[in-house]
Order: C-alpha cells, then sequence, then structure tokens
C-alpha cells in the first residue's frame, strides 16, 4: 500500500469508529507496523487533520472533520479512464462492472469542466481478443485474497497433466487474454502460478492461511522480482 492510501485509509478507520482506536489495531489493520502508525498519525496532525491521541487509550477523529471534495488534473482523470477502461475489456465480469461504476462516480464528485474528460474521453485503452474463460469464480477468488483463505483446485497443466492442490491464493494477474493466480502451493510447498482458464474445478474454503496476506504477498513479490529481474509496481 503506498503511503498516501495509507494516510487515507487512518482517517477512513477512525471516521468509522465512535470509540478511541489505539495504534496497535491500526496496525494490524493496515498490516505495518505501530512505529509505522505513530509515524503516520504524527504526519496528519501536522496537516491540520484533527486527530486527538492518548497513551493508552487510542486515537480519535474530530467528528467534524470532512475531507475535501475530490480533485483531479487532466492527466489524472485521463489515467483513471485508461485504465479503466482497461478492465472493463479485460477483467473479470465483477472487476468490469466495478469499473464503469467507478468512472460514473468519479464523473459524479469532479468539477463540471472536468466531467468531459470522463465523457468524451481523449484517450483509449484500445480494442481487445476475447479472454480465455475462467474456470472458477473470480469474484469468490477475490474475496480469498483479500480475507485470507485456502482454495482447493483441480488444476491441468500446460502438458494435459492433471492434479489437485490446496492453495492460498496471493494475487490475479490480468494478463491480455488469460489470468494467473498466483498462490502458495501447499503440495508444493513454493509459490506457483496458475492459469485461471486450467481450473477445472474449486472449492473455496472457510480455513485461513497460516500467515497473514499482505506478509505473504511481499514474500511472493520479493520472489517474483528476483526471478524476473525487474520490480513489480
Amino acid at each position: 500500500m503506498r503511503r498516501a492510501d495509507r494516510l487515507f485509509q487512518i482517517i477512513q478507520i477512525l471516521r468509522r469508529s465512535a470509540r478511541p482506536i489505539t495504534a496497535a489495531v491500526l496496525a494490524g489493520e493496515l498490516e505495518v507496523t505501530v512505529r509505522t502508525v505513530y509515524r503516520d498519525v504524527a504526519d496528519l496532525i501536522a496537516q491540520r487533520v484533527p486527530i486527538r491521541g492518548e497513551a493508552g487509550v487510542g486515537y480519535v477523529l474530530d467528528g467534524a472533520y470532512d475531507m475535501p471534495p475530490l480533485m483531479l488534473s487532466a492527466d489524472e482523470l485521463e489515467a483513471a479512464v485508461i485504465g479503466a477502461q482497461w478492465v472493463a475489456m479485460r477483467g473479470d465480469p465483477g472487476l468490469a462492472s466495478a469499473a464503469r461504476n467507478l468512472l460514473a462516480k468519479i464523473s459524479e464528485v469532479v468539477p463540471d469542466h472536468l466531467r468531459p474528460f470522463i465523457a468524451d474521453p481523449g484517450v483509449s485503452a484500445g480494442p481487445t481478443r476475447p479472454a480465455s474463460a475462467d474456470g472458477l469464480d473470480m469474484a469468490r477468488l477475490r474475496a480469498a485474497i483479500r480475507t485470507g483463505c485456502k482454495v482447493r483446485i483441480s488444476y491441468r497443466d500446460e502438458a494435459g497433466r492433471a492434479s489437485e492442490r490446496v492453495v492460498w491464493p496471493v494475487m490475479v494477474g490480468y494478463a491480455e487474454t488469460v489470468r494467473l493466480l498466483a498462490a502458495w502451493c501447499e503440495w508444493r510447498q513454493a509459490f506457483r502460478h496458475f492459469r485461471t482458464d486450467r481450473i477445472e474445478a474449486s472449492a473455496f474454503l472457510d480455513e485461513r492461511f497460516e500467515r497473514r496476506p499482505g506478509d505473504l504477498r511481499r514474500d511472493w513479490k520479493r520472489q517474483f522480482e528476483a526471478e524476473r529481474g525487474f520490480r513489480l509496481p
């Protein structure tokens, strides 16, 4: 999570709670250290965000505080349009619908003079070829990633070999015509990548990972970058 996003999340977490929230609780939800929370809250207070805190009690946000209206530049709006167009054309049905809804919501809150950048954009993500059909429910898969729950899959690899595996889903990668699931495989005891169109059956389990999803994702990212020789965004 980018630092700017984390600062916004701290405000959102405090805003939705009627009780003080400790640094430890914030750190757990954001998947960072308590020291990082202390530093972030201090920065927010320095930016005149009305957060009050007391040792051993927690932080509270002044109930009268409100976020400023969404202000984006033309370049930022065009970036949002291209990104949403790409997801709408290449994402699974749930994400595609969310991308269209996102643009509609942005259009409602930006100033009038910026709305044409969404209604009649001068940028486009371009055409795409049909994507291979997914072998499992992608919305449930993304939910399993967020909640840290295991998935049992029946998989057939490129050579046609079938296998049954229990995996800890880490991330879904959206390529031009296929989607890849990055996951920790209990059978191999290693990170593996599975094309979702080669998953023939799946069962979403209530059993949670033995590790926090954020920690697992960071380990996968480090390994991926070391093997491929480039940094992920």
